[in-house]
């Protein structure tokens, strides 16, 4: 019996248009009516991502960045698994060097100290996944992401590392020069307390060695009483491994790679087909 579904959010709950449909949003009602947790597992910041449940009218907890925080549906912080400052400046200082764009997430929202070259690779980047897309629209949603503070703009990162104000969550790096990302990658398996994924192509996701969405949602259940094999996860990505690895029933998206697909036990629809809304009520019917 399934009473824990933990689901992604990008790629996966909302579309490429960053709406999560009627379908996914009934299912989701229809889960909780019956008393089965549902929690959005999600690379994205609180700020980000609670957004676009509240436009959805959806209550859920969340875990954050990767797991680097669990929220309540509330908002309350119930877990947190930051990246130390040392080594946050140590990374910071291997990225600059070699040239590789990054934003960093805070438990105050998501950074950047370029804005232009974030809009233009976050753009960039969404277009390679989604050729189809229209150029324009995505550019609005990235100019939004800013207008509607959802991601501040620095001078410089160092007022982020100092201090006791900012606890540091991820750091998400983007490049189209794959040899430069590979030798960041390279070099950030070295450091023994960080953990390196990614969301997307072109992007490295690196967290804490403790804030990963399959530890953070093990944390999560253990605390509800549910074991991970009463637990159902949804997701589209690399990130979202670390989640199939450890529960009961795992599900890939259609719109994942095939390496994703081939390690879970179940292949859902797309995003763009409300994938998410039809594994979770086949899920209920099984039962």
């Amino acid at each position: 019996m399934i009473k824990c579904i933990a689901t992604d959010m990008d790629g996966t709950l909302v579309s490429s248009a960053h709406i999560i449909s009627e379908e996914n949003k009934k299912a989701i009602l229809a889960a909780q009516a019956k008393g089965i947790e549902v929690v959005v597992a999600t690379g994205r910041s609180y700020q980000e991502a609670a957004f676009v449940l509240a436009d959805a009218g959806l209550e859920c907890p969340m875990i954050l960045a990767n797991g680097a925080e669990i929220r309540t549906k509330d908002g309350e912080i119930i877990g947190e698994n930051p990246i130390s400052k040392t080594e946050a400046i140590d990374i910071a200082k291997l990225l600059n060097e070699l040239d590789v764009y990054f934003e960093v997430y805070t438990n105050h929202g998501t950074y950047t100290n370029d804005r232009e070259k974030g809009l233009a690779l976050i753009v960039d980047i969404f277009l390679s996944i989604n050729p189809d897309s229209d150029r324009e629209f995505v550019s609005k949603a990235a100019k939004d992401r800013f207008e509607e503070g959802h991601i501040h703009v620095v001078d410089n990162y160092d007022e982020l590392f100092q201090g006791e104000e900012h606890k540091i969550l991820k750091l998400l790096a983007f490049s189209f020069d794959m040899d430069r990302l590979d030798a960041a990658s390279k070099t950030l398996a070295e450091f023994p307390q960080i953990a390196i994924s990614s969301s997307a192509k072109g992007n490295l996701e690196i967290n804490s060695s403790q804030a990963q969405k399959g530890v953070a949602l093990e944390q999560f259940v253990e605390k509800r009483g549910i074991s991970l094999e009463e637990t159902m996860a949804i997701g589209d990505n690399f990130n979202d491994v670390s989640m199939f690895q450890r529960v009961g029933r795992s599900v890939a998206m259609g719109n994942a790679v095939d390496e994703i697909k081939a390690m879970c036990d179940f292949v859902a629809a797309t995003n763009e087909e409300s994938g998410v809304g039809k594994a979770i009520m086949e899920a209920m019917e099984v039962e």
